[in-house]
């Protein structure tokens, strides 16, 4: 691997990073983050001279949140365990240690798929034990105060009787599947989104405002260590966890082992139980026994001492196929997604922490292939990938499944492109493709319009108030009829949208281009072509050469540019959009201005319109100073998606952090 390659692994696992510790919601399962981190590592033991202190390697997690209570920062750092993936290296690990300790034993514990937190008790004046400090792990040196919501999670005991003075223990916050499985049938009676799995809503319930929020949730906690205490609590683990058993404190399942052979059958009997337990597994954790022996085999600044975790293979399930959804996208392109269940379970398949009733099926070409039909039986497996894919048939259906002929939402004839798999609508008038369409032309990435998303864009088109794009800007003239209807709200969530509709006219053309979803055209496209053209609608008139002489435009992308361009109904909402007082030009450079005077501005991710060079030109155009590092000379953060690890840097310095559409509003208001 070369350094350039380090360098864009390095920032994707930070990325992936902030999704899951910081934001909750990951991007990618658990198998695909492990194996980036393990690249990550055989390239840096290739070459040590890269590694940093911002290396994921080096890192803990995800920094503190703020929305449940203030920083703390730990007594005893809040450390990860290192993975491993092979029992090969568990009994290396078993070998290592006895090497230097015969006989030293080791606890053998499940690894709960939650949220860390520690519990700080402190002497009460009846001579025991009463809970002061509740943290999470946040950076793993700074974390957060939870303690009002720990009060909250029955597992979580107030008092212990213990004769100690102090005790800090350790353990893990999770969501059982019963509570999560609650939890989701009420959002679905409500008509509100359904969690994604169990971890993430445990870690989002847990930083609640209100303790009243989390109570109601149903979090549940185990115990598996004592980070701090007197000699005869701390000196051997598995000892510790039966002292605290016997005070009342839940703790996680443990096997005391004193051989490789013993250790290994724990990690068996513990995978064995996968399919059983009632809440999420993350693998298996081998700890030294005889705590004081743990500093001897580090593992670096990032991991504990003395532990080692154990990941199981990949989940496969059985489902059988239910249903075969047929949908219409906003190209018009046929897409096919498998309704199924676990044929043991007749519920949704467990998989990886998530339950899982549905998976992409791409093409009728992959359907064919994989002899995909109602009554079939197939693998479900999940490894380094988002989505749950079908992997082999089990059990051949009674009818492998067919495109249908005729468009489900419109009743057209179908056409399948020549030399692709794919199957298209090719109505314009599709009710499918307008929902998608107007709801694309909405979005954040187009013409970000508040409040107009696709379930609303759905009701209003439903009603006929949206019969194309150029309907959007005329709903200004059915304003009291909307209100009577409730269809966008009462009168104030009413006027707020209209609002929001009549701002949009005044969006930068890039936007607007990319809200015609034009096939091929994305924002990067579109802005590229803005740098061409000084006004949109000039493009009616350029010729498919033209096109090809931009940058990064191939034939394709031309083609299909000229084609939009030059059909008789495309240049009629153009005009329609441009009588409307849309912006079809591009604006002139404005002059220097000191907005940004004395600022030093760090950009980092992916912003909604602006290139990078486009946006430091930006900054610099209006007094400020660009720099690439975040330091604390830095004064003002501007932060796309996947800002990464110079976000993080930033929030623990206390720098100002805004959005491109932020940065805009400040200039524009000085």
């Amino acid at each position: 691997m070369d350094r350039q390659a380090y360098d864009a692994l390095t920032a994707q696992i930070n990325h992936h990073m902030v999704k899951y510790y910081d934001d909750d919601a990951p991007e990618i399962s658990d198998q695909e983050y492990d194996a980036l981190m393990q690249r990550l590592k055989e390239a840096e033991r290739e070459h040590p001279e890269w590694v940093t202190k911002e290396s994921p390697t080096q890192k803990i997690g995800g920094s503190a949140k703020r929305e449940a209570g203030v920083k703390v920062t730990h007594r005893v750092p809040m450390l990860s365990i290192e993975d491993v993936f092979d029992k090969a290296d568990v009994a290396a690990f078993v070998a290592r240690v006895q090497e230097k300790h015969p006989g030293c034993a080791f606890s053998v514990e499940v690894k709960v798929d939650g949220l860390s937190m520690t519990l700080r008790y402190t002497r009460n004046e009846e001579g025991g034990l009463s809970l002061s400090l509740a943290e999470t792990r946040g950076d793993g040196r700074i974390g957060e105060d939870v303690t009002l919501n720990a009060f909250t999670i029955p597992d979580v005991k107030r008092t212990l009787d213990l004769p100690y003075d102090m005790l800090e223990l350790r353990g893990e916050v999770y969501m059982s599947h019963k509570a999560f499985e609650h939890y989701n049938e009420k959002q679905e009676q409500a008509g509100k989104p359904l969690a994604a799995n169990p971890r993430n809503l445990a870690a989002g319930t847990l930083r609640q405002l209100d303790p009243q929020i989390t109570k109601e949730r149903g979090l549940s906690m185990f115990v598996f260590n004592v980070q701090d205490g007197p000699g005869e609590i701390k000196e051997e683990h598995c000892l510790a966890m039966e002292m605290l058993a016997a005070a009342g404190v839940p703790t996680v399942f443990h096997r005391r082992c004193t051989t490789a052979e013993e250790v290994l059958a724990a990690i068996d009997e513990i995978g064995e139980m996968r399919g059983e337990l009632p809440f999420d597994l993350d693998g298996a954790v081998v700890k030294i026994d005889h705590t004081a022996w743990r500093e001897e085999f580090p593992a670096g600044s990032k991991y504990s001492s003395g532990h080692i975790a154990y990941k199981y293979p990949p989940e496969e399930k059985i489902v059988e196929m239910d249903e075969i959804v047929t949908d219409v996208g906003r190209t018009g392109k046929l897409t096919f997604t498998g309704v199924f269940h676990d044929k043991d379970t007749g519920k949704p398949a467990r998989l990886c922490g998530t339950s899982v009733s549905r998976a992409t099926l791409h093409n009728q070409d992959y359907i064919r292939d994989m002899h995909i039909g109602i009554g079939g039986w197939y693998r479900l497996y999940k490894s380094g990938e988002i989505i749950p894919r079908i992997n082999g048939c089990v059990k051949e259906p009674p009818e492998i499944f067919t495109a249908p002929a005729v468009c489900p939402a419109c009743g057209e004839t179908l056409i399948r492109e020549p030399d692709t798999a794919d199957i298209r609508c090719v109505n314009g008038s599709c009710p499918a493709q307008l929902v998608r369409t107007i709801s694309y032309f909405t979005s954040r990435d187009a013409m970000n319009i508040m409040g107009l998303g696709e379930t609303l864009v759905e009701a209003l088109t439903g009603t006929a108030y949206l019969k194309s794009i150029a309907d959007i800007y005329r709903l200004r003239d059915h304003r009291e009829a909307l209100i009577d209807a409730g269809l966008i709200g009462k009168e104030k969530n009413t006027d707020k949208v209209l609002a929001e509709i009549e701002k949009s006219k005044d969006n930068d053309p890039v936007r607007l281009l990319t809200g015609l979803a034009i096939r091929n055209v994305g924002v990067s496209t579109a802005r590229e072509i803005m740098r061409h053209y000084r006004n949109l609608y000039d493009l009616t008139a350029a010729s498919k050469e033209e096109f090809l002489a931009i940058p990064d435009i191939g034939e394709t992308t031309a083609e299909d540019l000229y084609t939009w361009f030059h059909e008789e109904g495309n240049i009629r909402l153009l005009n329609e959009l441009r009588l409307m007082g849309l912006n079809m030009e591009q604006r002139e450079e404005t002059a220097a201005s000191g907005a940004l005077e004395g600022e030093v501005v760090v950009i980092t991710g992916t912003l909604p319109t602006l290139g990078r060079k486009e946006a430091e030109e930006f900054v610099r155009r209006n007094g400020g100073r660009v720099t690439g590092s975040v330091s604390t000379k830095t004064t003002l953060l501007v932060a796309g998606e996947a800002a990464g690890s110079k976000l993080t840097k930033a929030q623990s310095l206390g720098v100002r952090i805004v959005t491109e559409e932020e940065l805009m509003e400040l200039c524009r208001s000085k």
